[in-house]
């Protein structure tokens, strides 16, 4: 009777090319933050303040008080919403880069609907706002897709400067056909009126656009991720020509993730308009739309990443307050980081599928 002793079992071999390929969406973009902080922290010394101390108070200042984080949360609500008028675009392959725009045209329908409708049912005006404001900015940030599907035009452009386009109305009618007579020192349209004001969430500082944008980031990512048009657009953001050939309707899915993205930015101008200033004005060119790029960016376009991503850039520019009171920097320092921020990210782009992960492991 042989006997013999069963074979070796292969060593398990560890594929690093593979496990680094699967890391580098999250590897990267944390490297690019550590970066910009480190320059960040360059140019504050410069200023004569103490990088780590600065980093602290912006973390008071963000996170380190109740009242600092309901802060946060104010300032990430619209971030939620205007980085989607992004990263549905970019689903197909597209770079949109008009949120500002969207977000202005949404707030100034919303408010000259919420006058128009003054005397209706709270619950109408309201139902009406928020649906003027996503049908300006879809119509807004749709006509992007358009231009770029049937002329070819550059929807980057198109969209930068629709923009512009957007402001110039918005200060034509508020200074013009839809100006309050009693705002003498800033020119906006009409109050909403008290009782239409959209309340806080019970518990919190905080308006219900937040709640809006963490259900909106959820239902984007179910859209793109788990259904036949999510696919579809993936197909036309990887080979339009191929997505063509395979019977996808590309002209369509440009045109829809745009007017998707543009009714979301419409949606947050908006909440701006019902819950915060009551009236349409200049507040409403706050950089909100501006800052949902770099939000969409920093998550990779991903809807689920965007809602931390809107926390921790929330929390950057609700820390510019206090670090003003106590280092005397002014308030717009923290767009500075933002700014460094963007342009590491952009530059750390050109890294995805050249790193070694197998050499940086001393795997042979």
């Amino acid at each position: 009777m042989a006997t013999g002793g069963a074979p070796n079992a292969p060593s398990a071999r560890v594929d690093w090319a593979d496990i680094g390929a699967r890391l580098e969406p999250f590897l990267i973009p944390l490297f690019a933050l550590f970066v910009s902080l480190a320059l960040f922290g360059a140019f504050v010394a410069l200023a004569g303040q103490p990088p780590l101390e600065v980093y602290y108070q912006m973390y008071r200042g963000a996170f380190g008080t109740w009242f600092s984080f309901q802060n946060t949360l104010q300032r990430a609500s619209p971030l939620l919403l205007t980085a989607l008028c992004t990263a549905l675009p970019a689903r197909a392959g597209l770079i949109v880069i008009g949120g500002e725009g969207a977000f202005v045209m949404g707030g100034l329908a919303a408010g000259a609907t919420g006058v128009a409708l003054a005397g209706s049912p709270r619950a109408v005006i309201l139902g009406a706002m928020f649906a003027a404001g996503a049908v300006v900015g879809a119509i807004w940030i749709g006509f992007c897709g358009f231009l770029r599907a049937r002329r070819g035009v550059n929807e980057t452009i198109a969209s930068l400067l629709l923009t512009y386009i957007g402001i110039a109305l918005l200060n034509h009618f508020v200074e013009g056909p839809l100006r309050d007579p009693e705002s003498l020192n800033k020119p906006s349209t009409r109050h909403i009126g008290e009782a239409n004001m959209l309340g806080s969430i019970p518990g919190l500082d905080v308006h219900w656009g937040l709640v809006a944008g963490v259900v909106a980031c959820l239902v984007a990512y179910v859209l793109m991720e788990r259904t036949v048009f999510g696919f579809s657009a993936a197909l036309v953001g990887g080979n339009a020509r191929a997505a063509k050939l395979s019977g996808v309707k590309v002209a369509e899915v440009i045109v829809i993730t745009c007017a998707l993205g543009g009714a979301a930015a419409g949606v947050a101008g908006s909440f701006e308009v019902a819950a915060v200033h009551g009236r349409a004005n200049a507040s409403l060119v706050a950089g909100y739309g501006y800052a949902g790029i770099l939000v969409s960016f920093l998550a990779r376009h991903n809807a689920l990443a965007i809602i931390p991503v809107s926390l921790f850039l929330g929390g950057i520019a609700a820390s510019g307050g206090l670090l003003q009171r106590v280092f005397a920097l002014p308030d717009a320092t923290v767009n500075v980081l933002q700014g460094i921020l963007f342009v590491v990210l952009i530059a750390s782009d050109t890294l995805y599928g050249r790193i070694r992960w197998r050499s940086l492991a001393g795997a042979r």
